[in-house]
């Protein structure tokens, strides 16, 4: 289990940050029919039930996620968060990407609650991680991308480097065929969240249907 803190200086800014962690086993490999079923499914279920895009930043966590933005410094119609993003692309009738067993099951997740997430690669990752607002000029690598601009977004930073936000991660800790134990972090911002208890044990289950995982150590960061 890693020693995740939240700065003070980020809880003056949006008091109702909090983390939900898992950290556990998986085995990397291509998605199941049945896991690429249930996101189509819930995809079709999307798009029935929010027709405009203009309509997606009125769900709950993409909303307060928004605000929680704003009050970062952060445009939040210029940098979405990835729930927010994949939101889109199924409205407008593009459809995600399938990447692999665990990143997909983080996507449905996402895409089922509105909570942004980070999923990576435990063994990249430092003892001890805080969760802050980047200072002005930071950027790292993302994955798929060039250097992008993390100033001002709410970042995990370990011994080495920030490596993941609620708007896209660094490819440094990214998920691939290699990785055995992972970290998951589900970004909150919401005073309803209910101690995020309910939805870090809906994505572990996930993980145990879709990704071989066992036990794993399940805890809320606040």
């Amino acid at each position: 289990m890693k020693d995740i803190v939240i700065d003070s200086e980020m809880k003056k800014l949006w008091e109702h940050s909090v983390l939900g962690c898992i950290c556990c086993k998986v085995k990397v490999e291509e998605s199941t029919k049945e896991l690429l079923q249930e996101i189509d499914d819930f995809s079709k279920e999307l798009q029935d039930t929010i027709q405009k895009v203009p309509d997606i930043p009125k769900r709950e966590q993409i909303a307060v996620t928004r605000r929680a933005y704003r009050a970062f410094g952060k445009d939040p119609s210029r940098y979405r968060s990835s729930a927010e993003a994949m939101c889109r692309r199924i409205v407008q009738g593009k459809g995600l990407y399938h990447i692999n067993n665990v990143v997909d099951c983080g996507n449905l997740f996402s895409i089922k609650t509105g909570y942004s997430l980070g999923i990576y690669d435990a063994e990249k990752i430092g003892e001890k991680v805080i969760w802050h607002v980047a200072s002005e000029g930071t950027c790292y690598k993302g994955i798929g991308k060039d250097e992008i601009n993390i100033e001002f977004l709410p970042v995990l930073e370990d011994e080495k480097s920030p490596f993941g936000n609620p708007t896209s991660d660094s490819v440094r800790t990214r998920v691939t065929e290699e990785t055995a134990e992972i970290l998951a972090v589900v970004f909150g911002f919401s005073e309803t969240t209910g101690g995020m208890k309910t939805e870090v044990t809906e994505l572990f289950e996930m993980f145990q249907k879709y990704c071989h995982t066992g036990d794993g150590d399940l805890w809320v960061v606040r």
